[in-house]
């Protein structure tokens, strides 16, 4: 079926209208007043390299059952969101809004800057490190990248980065499977 992949940013809340709206109670004020100026794009499946169950909205509304499954009890007392979560389908949901900070990074580094967190945007693909993100994902993306580059112009196409390269050594996502040739080709 035809997605729509045209999206509009609406500030200065920082909502995408076309997204669904699922909130995270997981997110607080930006600090450090520094404009929003970094994307980050992340993967992630739970368990892992399990698509398309109710887990990543449980993980970041603070309702995941630790008991439904063993990787589970690794995340207890966790407290994650993302702005953005794009499901293997391209379905597009949004879980904090653009003007508040989502605890998506952790301890991070970008440009002499720590704690991305303060001025970054983060999209989490549903995906893994061993599998290829599809089509409509990359389509679902484009289109996202384009409306957050016109909302938060200091988003250059050299400050749209992964978990892997503010997070080293600790972060592995998007993984090797990410194209990033194909998603600066459409968005630069």
């Amino acid at each position: 079926r035809p997605m729509n992949t045209r999206f509009t940013v609406e500030l200065p809340e920082g909502l995408i209208p076309q997204a669904h709206q699922r909130p995270s109670p997981n997110h607080d004020a930006r600090s450090g007043g520094s404009p929003v100026d970094l994307l980050v794009i992340h993967g992630i499946s739970l368990p892992p390299a399990e698509f398309g169950g109710p887990y990543i909205d449980q993980l970041f509304t603070n309702t995941l059952d630790h008991d439904a499954h063993p990787y589970f009890q690794g995340l207890r007392g966790l407290k994650v969101s993302a702005h953005l979560v794009i499901r293997r389908d391209g379905e597009l949901i949004q879980c904090v809004p653009f003007s508040r900070r989502a605890w998506h990074a952790g301890e991070s580094r970008w440009g002499g800057r720590t704690a991305c967190n303060d001025f970054s945007i983060g999209i989490e693909l549903e995906g893994c490190d061993t599998l290829p993100y599809t089509d409509r994902q990359y389509d679902v993306l484009i289109g996202v990248v384009r409306a957050l580059r016109s909302a938060y112009p200091a988003i250059t196409t050299d400050r749209i980065v992964g978990h892997c390269h503010i997070a080293p050594g600790r972060k592995t996502d998007p993984g090797p499977y990410f194209d990033w040739a194909r998603l600066r080709a459409s968005v630069g």
